[in-house]
């Protein structure tokens, strides 16, 4: 893709439907759409509603055919184990192939839900496929999930099917999945008929007869599944996503509308040609794995990289430059969490001298807002331009960038980019009222979105309506705050509702609240996010104690942040509570959390005036400065 990206966004603005219509062909169709855009039912829009296709088919076979079958597809690098294997396409599409049809032996049909909970190996990527191979939706859980979390999302999509690890590796320690799975499965009210489990030497699992079968063996006696063709608006996947009520929130990806967007994607915003390596630092359990480690790469006929390991420790910060060199990456996608990392470790690079990075060209950074020192840090020691870009789960690709396939404008650290062709953004105030270049408000974009966004939520139009579409009429409410400069450079601020990112995951304080009111000794609690250089954001507990609770304060406030561990898992950071007297509230009883966030980032709070009693403030501060908040 060549040229500026203000034509391209004009032309976008001209004509979307035509915009898109000539991006129908980066596929191969079993119809192609004759329609773009399904208007008739505003605010919900559907995109290529008479096509039909398969997006394995796409992924895989379509590249076979044209003669790529032994060009790399999936390098999985696993400095945990020490393991590393190289698919074609060929090998991914016969596993896959393979996968799909032990699927189908265990009654895996069209529209049926298969739920993954698998660590970072290959036969997640296989089972992802497998599924879209034979028209089923799959709902991957990330690994890190307790069983409580687990058990709400399997009765939520109903699976036929769970595919599972029997472990998880971390650098330090060997997380055992199956238990949880069980623990998950005596929870959930609904029982999937088989559980298909990946067995690992590090923690083999425990089988249980009849519902338990092992994947190798499955796979063994399987013959291979041809792909079903399925509509273009019939989902592929389902991937949920904290809500603001505790309640998981099930994103659904439609299959035409996901696979244009993306494909459109790895040529726009990342600059990639077909043959090239490109690797998403993330997981197969969060969108960016989804999208980028997965779908993407794959559709554009470039190979992908799934690395089990961290940016520091596996071994050492040196990490990612080695496997940049090792195998020729030409694109890196992760979160600024990672190079805070990285930095902190090794602050002057010097590890990077040991590798050849000439074949490395470009740093993308999302998850989470890029500090322009991180940004400029990285740039400094790479040599190569840094692009942050924004997008969520929801979009399923980026909202804005620096749109590395096309020209024209350069990088502002500490923005975001501009918006991508697809994305009409606007700030608007609290009525809904645009609000001029530099002034912050509630970043919305107005509909329709474009391909690839999520037209619904598994189960439940109404809350889709509620959480996205209701706040300001006629546009997808994105929960952020910024502003959009003068130039059209967009600036994310904030959240503006209680989903906090920690190191580019999103989490709900509310969730984490419900299950610190569980403690026998707790009385009320608020559960903020504050400012941490490393993951962006973490979470705090404050807690008001039961009258009469003489036990010792801080015992309580330990069994809490174990509660919030065992419940979701240590994907949720919440590592630190303290109690106090009384949680800030305003008269009618809202309590304070933005005030709460201020005093443990070292922020003068704006406290309203319908504050009940502003000495409550005194308490909160030397509560939080006794468990080291603001931080030095």
């Amino acid at each position: 893709m060549s040229g500026s990206y203000e034509a391209l966004y004009q032309a976008w603005v001209a004509d979307m439907e035509a915009f898109w219509g000539e991006r129908v062909p980066m596929l191969d169709w079993s119809r192609a759409p004759s329609r773009m855009l399904d208007a008739d039912k505003p605010p919900f829009y559907r995109w290529f509603p008479d096509g039909e296709l398969n997006t394995c088919h796409n992924c895989l076979d379509r590249h076979v055919e044209a003669g790529h079958a032994d060009r790399p597809a999936l390098i999985y690098d696993s400095p945990v184990t020490g393991t590393q294997q190289t698919f074609t396409f060929a090998e991914l599409l016969d596993c896959a192939a393979r996968a799909a049809g032990a699927f189908r032996d265990l009654g895996v049909d069209r529209g049926d839900r298969v739920l993954i909970y698998m660590p970072m190996i290959p036969e997640a990527v296989i089972a992802m496929l497998a599924c879209a191979r034979i028209g089923a939706i799959h709902s991957v859980v990330f690994g890190g999930f307790a069983a409580p979390e687990l058990a709400s999302r399997i009765d939520d999509a109903t699976p036929k099917l769970v595919v599972a690890g029997s472990c998880g590796i971390e650098p330090n320690r060997v997380v055992a999945y199956k238990p949880m799975l069980d623990q998950a499965l005596e929870l959930a009210d609904h029982a999937p008929a088989h559980c298909l489990i990946k067995q690992r030497e590090a923690s083999p699992a425990s089988m249980i007869d009849g519902r338990d079968l092992d994947w190798d063996r499955a796979l063994a006696a399987a013959d291979r599944a041809e792909c079903v063709t399925v509509s273009a608006v019939d989902p592929l996947y389902i991937l949920y996503t904290s809500g603001t009520t505790g309640d998981p929130k099930g994103i659904v990806r439609d299959q035409g509308g996901h696979a244009v967007a993306l494909a459109n994607s790895m040529a726009m915003t990342y600059g990639l040609r077909p043959g090239e390596v490109f690797w998403a630092a993330s997981d197969v359990g969060w969108v960016v794995g989804h999208s980028y480690i997965v779908y993407a790469p794959l559709l554009h006929g470039c190979a992908t990289i799934l690395y089990e390991g961290k940016p520091v420790g596996t071994p050492d910060a040196g990490a990612f430059w080695r496997v940049i060199s090792q195998h020729n990456v030409s694109v890196l996608f992760t979160a600024p969490t990672a190079f805070r990392a990285i930095r902190r470790a090794d602050p002057e690079a010097k590890l990077l001298q040991a590798y050849d990075l000439d074949s490395f060209r470009a740093l993308f950074l999302a998850g989470e807002r890029a500090d322009p020192d991180t940004v400029r840090w990285a740039e400094k020691v790479l040599g190569v331009p840094v692009f942050d870009h924004w997008w969520q789960t929801e979009t399923g690709w980026s909202i804005t960038g620096y749109f590395a396939g096309t020209q024209g404008f350069s990088v502002r650290p500490g923005s975001a980019g501009k918006p991508a062709p697809g994305y009409a953004l606007e700030v608007l105030d609290d009525d809904g009222q645009a609000v001029p270049a530099g002034e912050i408000g509630a970043l919305a974009a107005r509909l329709p979105m474009p391909p690839g966004f999520s037209p619904t939520l598994w189960g439940n139009q109404e809350r889709f309506r509620k959480v996205y579409l209701d706040a300001f009429p006629g546009y997808y409410s994105t929960a952020d705050a910024g502003m959009i400069d003068e130039d059209g450079y967009v600036w994310v601020m904030a959240r503006t509702d209680d989903i906090i990112n920690c190191a580019g995951h999103r989490l709900s304080t509310g969730a984490m609240e419900e299950v610190l009111t569980q403690h026998a000794d707790v009385a009320e609690c608020a559960v903020v996010g504050v400012h941490d250089r490393l993951k962006g954001q973490v979470p705090i507990g404050l807690l008001v104690l039961n009258a009469g609770v003489t036990r010792e304060s801080e015992a309580i406030a330990a069994e809490t942040v174990q509660m919030v561990r065992d419940a979701i898992g240590a994907v949720a950071s919440f590592r630190t509570a303290a109690v106090v007297q009384q949680l800030p509230k305003t008269r009618s009883g809202k309590i304070l959390r933005n005030v709460i966030a201020a005093i443990a980032d070292g922020r003068t709070p704006k406290v309203p005036p319908t504050i009940e009693d502003p000495s409550v403030l005194d308490g909160i501060k030397s509560a939080l400065g006794a468990v080291g908040f603001p931080h030095e």
